[in-house]
């Protein structure tokens, strides 16, 4: 396993890493015996970084992710989680103050820990980005005197938000999603940005939510549906010549030097034993040139997500 600097926060994190919403059943149903075991063949493959939030499961993963820590020695992993995002609805985004100084000690309770190495705002373009820089970042900064946390980040989709707020509040960790995969690869272009700034780039769904895989999109998926037939296209095209999509689409983002570390989840563990043993194996250039060149028409389409307002925030 190969391990990266975060930022400036001097933590090494594993290359790849473990995306703990699988253990909250958001893609399936779950067996909690084998998510438990997930976690802890991860750990022994050498992930070191696990990030959850309360938001999955609507709280299921941390509690099941608690129960696979309990016994585990703390200097084992590095551990992130989120606050301000509590279900689906615009109503169920709390960012103020209080909440999410509230919000951390529950999940400190679920996780059994005494603190987190990083906690972020979570999906920030559903809040008031005027909220999450005058009262949700100071709040967990506050938090962080306390010792209750080590780092505060960001996440979201929209690029343009978290630059919007990392360039007037000091963050020390982005977390972004769906862009850095083989389809998208636009946050490329903030990557400089944020190097010089020092803050760590954590990149997760490097198989796009479901987009790049052979069993394809849950019905939830927000991507167009034009998008979703070409990376079906993809997906053939691979099983055609016996090989994996997904197995390209996890070698591709984790080969980016820029990016400290990239989240991958499974409550499999045979999943996470073969996702690990994928980024050991050298990429098929050729296959690669061919996969790109049918995604090429969908290169970093995306799609909405958050209040309209914050979608137009210019950096």
């Amino acid at each position: 396993m190969e391990y990266r600097i975060l930022g400036n926060t001097s933590l090494r994190v594993s290359a790849l890493s473990f995306g703990a919403s699988s253990l909250g059943g958001v893609f399936r149903d779950v067996n909690q015996a084998d998510a438990i075991r997930a976690v802890h063949l991860s750990l022994d493959l050498g992930i070191n970084f696990i990030d959850v939030s309360p938001f999955y499961g609507l709280t299921k993963a941390e509690t099941v992710l608690g129960k696979a820590l309990a016994g585990v020695r703390r200097d084992r992993y590095i551990l992130a989680t989120k606050v301000g995002r509590y279900g689906d609805q615009i109503g169920d985004f709390d960012f103020s103050a209080n909440r999410v100084t509230v919000s951390v000690d529950e999940s400190l309770a679920r996780l059994g820990v005494d603190y987190v190495d990083i906690i972020q705002a979570h999906d920030i373009e559903f809040g008031d980005l005027r909220q999450v820089i005058d009262q949700t970042v100071p709040a967990l900064r506050r938090l962080q005197q306390a010792g209750k946390v080590r780092f505060v980040g960001i996440t979201g989709l929209p690029l343009s938000v978290l630059q919007y707020v990392a360039e007037r509040v000091p963050i020390d960790t982005i977390l972004s999603y769906c862009h850095y995969e083989l389809n998208d690869t636009s946050l490329e272009s903030l990557t400089p940005y944020l190097k010089d700034k020092g803050i760590g780039v954590i990149s997760a769904s490097p198989l796009g939510m479901g987009l790049l895989s052979t069993r394809g999109t849950p019905p939830w998926h927000p991507a167009p549906s034009n998008m979703k037939e070409i990376c079906a296209r993809a997906a053939a095209h691979c099983r055609d010549r016996g090989a994996d999509l997904e197995k390209l689409a996890i070698q591709f983002a984790v080969a980016n030097p820029d990016i400290a570390t990239t989240l991958v989840g499974s409550a499999n563990p045979a999943n996470m034993e073969r996702n690990i043993r994928w980024i050991g194996e050298p990429i098929d250039r050729a296959l690669l040139a061919e996969v790109l060149q049918i995604l090429r028409p969908i290169h970093n389409v995306t799609w909405p997500s958050g209040r309209p307002e914050n979608n137009l925030h210019p950096a």
